[in-house]
């Protein structure tokens, strides 16, 4: 749970039980004897414990350490080692003993390799669909830094979803993501749109942005072709971090989900206090999967 949350009261969504099972256990178990890391764990997501009592995890590659500063993420920063690269079959033999049908694999931003890591990334799932037939991916990727033959690298190993993360509004840019680029990140996702994959994003909300800006943005997404939405509360995770703006009320979130399901169009948007990149994601793709056949029957 993160340390400071600006002396607000937190909402009652993130007072949650502490679930304590077999499924826990092999995760903790399976991720200790596998050396790897979790973006669960980095980045101090409220929904871990319930993640890993489900017997599921997202996957953090390339280290814990990231090259960027950015001023909401709990990921530790600078001091990058080098690529493991006994860490893509490591992974896939974790998955394997997990029993996963659908893996999420996320990363550090790694500004300081050629090609940002996204040999990496493909490394990765070739290795988990040699050791589990049939699997299903998603990866949550950086901007690459920009590069083009990144954003090609990446697309090309085909995940059935392909994340990339707004974060937040346009305005903020310069005081959450420093070192990004909303139109950047923007024309990421429409390349992997134009790619033919499922095309995912998220955001936080609590920064001080207006309802707006937000459905600006959601206007933005969808127009470069993305089909899911992650929208969920920002927590501060420490007093070095930003501060909560304030917390969104669940009508908000109901409102916006409408709003990116009824009016835009979006496949699906999922949106309430607790939600994070990963939250639900094998049932979110199975539903606009769904949805797809049911469109083309």
């Amino acid at each position: 749970m993160p340390d400071n949350q600006n002396s607000k009261r937190l909402p009652r969504a993130f007072r949650q039980s502490l679930v304590r099972n077999p499924a826990q256990a092999l995760v903790n178990r399976v991720l200790s004897e596998s050396r790897l890391e979790t973006v669960c764990r980095e980045a101090r997501c409220p929904n871990r414990n319930q993640c890993f009592a489900s017997g599921t995890a997202t996957f953090l590659i390339m280290g814990g350490s990231c090259t960027r500063g950015c001023r909401f993420c709990a990921v530790g920063k600078g001091g990058v080692m080098p690529l493991d690269p006994g860490e893509p079959q490591r992974l896939a033999q974790a998955v394997k003993k997990l029993g996963l049908k659908y893996a999420v694999i996320t990363s550090v931003t790694r500004d300081d390799l050629e090609d940002g890591g996204a040999g990496h990334f493909a490394e990765t799932v070739k290795a988990l669909r040699r050791e589990n037939p049939g699997i299903l991916t998603e990866i949550l990727t950086s901007d690459f830094d920009g590069r083009e033959s990144s954003w090609r690298q990446a697309a090309e190993i085909r995940p059935e979803v392909f994340n990339h993360n707004l974060e937040t509004v346009p305005r903020l840019y310069p005081f959450v993501r420093p070192q990004a680029v909303y139109r950047r990140s923007l024309d990421l996702i429409g390349y992997a749109a134009r790619a033919g994959l499922a095309a995912k994003s998220g955001l936080m909300v609590g920064l001080g942005e207006e309802a707006a800006e937000i459905k600006q943005v959601m206007a933005d997404l969808r127009q470069a072709g993305c089909r899911i939405l992650t929208i969920g509360q920002y927590l501060s995770p420490s007093q070095e971090h930003l501060p909560v703006a304030r917390f969104w009320e669940e009508s908000e979130y109901q409102e916006i989900k409408t709003y990116g399901e009824q009016i835009l169009g979006l496949d699906a948007v999922v949106a309430g206090p607790a939600v994070r990149s990963s939250y639900l994601a094998y049932q979110t793709y199975q539903s606009i999967t769904n949805f797809k056949q049911e469109a083309t029957a």
